[in-house]
C-alpha cells in the first residue's frame, strides 16, 4: 500500500538572533534589555529559542502563539500582526469576466445549464460509481454547486487568496528551469514503489479538471481566520471517496528546498537515493490546496478533524498528489489532513 504525501521536513528553528546590548549606561534600566522579552500573547518569556521579534516594534511573539501559528523562525525581516496589514485583505471583484480571465476557464459556461441529457448522465456515472465504492474504492468527481452565482463567490474567495499570497493560480504540476525537470517525475523511482493510479479513477481525476476548465467549480470556500489564516471549507456536503484537489506547484529537488522558508511543501517522489527526491512547491503557484490547513496529530482531538486523507499515485509513470475525502463532509465543514501520513516529522504539535 501506497503511502500518504507527506509535507516537508522542517529542522527545529534555531534560537533566534537578538542584538548585542546597547553600551553602558548608568541611567538605562533592565526593562529596555531583551533578557526581559516576554511573548505579548501569553506572557511568558519561557522557550526564548522561539521567540520572535517584530522588525517594526520589537514585540515579541513565541511563534506557536501566533495567529496563524508559525511552524519555525522565519528568514529575514517579520512584521508581528499588529504592525502588519494581512487581516486589511481586498476581496477579489465578483465579476464573472474578471474570474474568467483570471483562472482561464476555456468556455464560460457558469450561467449556461447544462442539457438534461448531460445531467442525467452525470448523475448515472455519480450513482454507479457511489453504489460500488465499498467493493472497489474508486474515487468520485467532486458534484459543482448548482447555483452560478455561489460558484463566482467560491472562486473569488480562491482568487482573492492567491493574490494576498502573490501566488499564481495553476492546476498542474509545473517545471521550472533550474529546478527538477519533468523527466526526473518517475513513479518508478519511489522507495518500496507506488499505487498505480487506475484508469476508472484517472478518467474521474480529469473529468474534474475538465469541469473546473469550463467554470464548473468545487463546492469549496476560501476563508480568512484570525487563527488559521486562510483556509477551506466545505460549501455543501462532500461525500467520503471524493476527489477534493490535485496537489500542484513547482516540482523541485528536495535537497535544493531542505534550508527553504515554505511550510507547505509536498513530497512529491520519495527515492531510495536522497539527490532524486521530489517535492511540490505551491509559493508561486498553486491552486486551492495549498490553502487546506493540517491537524494537530500529536492529540485525539486533532486527529479526530482529519477529514481528508492525501494519497501519491502513479499515473501514467509520473508521480500525482491528491487530497481526497477519507469520510463524508458536511457543509460548512473546514478541511484538515495529516501532514505527516504515516511518519512524525513536521511540527505540528502547536497546530490548532
Amino acid at each position: 500500500m501506497a503511502r500518504a504525501g507527506l509535507r516537508r521536513r522542517t529542522q527545529p528553528p534555531k534560537p533566534i538572533y537578538q542584538s548585542p546590548p546597547p553600551p553602558f549606561d548608568s541611567d538605562s534600566d533592565s526593562d529596555s534589555d531583551y533578557d526581559n522579552l516576554s511573548c505579548e500573547e501569553c506572557r511568558s518569556g519561557d522557550n526564548a529559542s522561539k521567540l520572535l521579534l517584530c522588525d517594526d516594534c520589537d514585540r515579541g511573539y513565541h511563534i506557536y502563539c501566533l495567529k496563524p501559528i508559525l511552524a519555525k523562525i522565519p528568514k529575514g525581516s517579520w512584521s508581528c500582526p499588529l504592525c502588519s496589514h494581512s487581516h486589511n485583505l481586498k476581496k477579489f471583484p465578483l465579476v464573472q469576466t474578471k474570474i474568467v480571465d483570471f483562472f482561464r476557464i476555456q468556455k464560460p459556461s457558469i450561467e449556461v445549464e447544462k442539457p438534461n441529457s448531460d445531467i442525467r448522465k452525470r448523475k448515472k456515472r455519480s450513482s454507479s460509481l457511489i453504489s460500488s465504492k465499498k467493493k472497489s474504492r474508486k474515487l468520485l468527481p467532486f458534484t459543482p454547486t448548482d447555483d452560478p452565482e455561489r460558484r463566482l463567490e467560491q472562486m473569488a474567495s480562491l482568487a482573492t487568496a492567491l493574490m494576498a499570497t502573490g501566488t499564481e493560480f495553476s492546476n498542474e504540476l509545473t517545471y521550472v528551469t533550474g529546478m527538477a525537470p519533468r523527466s526526473a517525475n518517475r513513479a518508478a523511482l519511489e522507495k518500496g514503489g507506488m499505487q498505480v493510479m487506475s484508469r476508472e479513477d484517472a478518467e474521474t481525476l480529469k473529468s474534474c479538471k475538465t469541469m473546473m476548465e469550463r467554470g464548473e467549480w468545487p463546492p469549496l470556500l476560501v476563508v480568512f481566520d484570525h487563527k488559521e489564516g486562510f483556509t477551506v471549507q466545505a460549501d455543501r456536503s462532500i461525500k467520503d471517496l471524493t476527489i477534493i484537489t490535485e496537489y500542484v506547484g513547482d516540482v523541485d529537488y528536495l535537497q535544493n528546498r531542505e534550508n527553504d522558508d515554505g511550510d507547505s511543501m509536498m513530497t512529491l517522489l520519495s527515492a531510495d537515493h536522497p539527490s532524486q527526491s521530489l517535492v511540490v512547491c505551491p509559493d508561486k503557484r498553486s491552486n486551492i490546496a495549498r490553502f487546506i490547513n493540517g491537524i494537530n496529530n500529536y492529540t485525539p482531538e486533532g486527529r479526530k478533524k482529519q477529514n481528508l486523507k492525501c494519497v501519491r499515485y502513479d499515473l501514467g509513470g509520473e508521480c500525482r498528489v491528491l487530497l481526497i475525502a477519507n469520510r463524508d463532509i458536511r457543509k460548512g465543514e473546514r478541511l484538515y489532513y495529516d501532514y505527516n501520513g504515516l511518519e512524525h516529522e513536521y511540527p505540528t504539535e502547536h497546530f490548532v
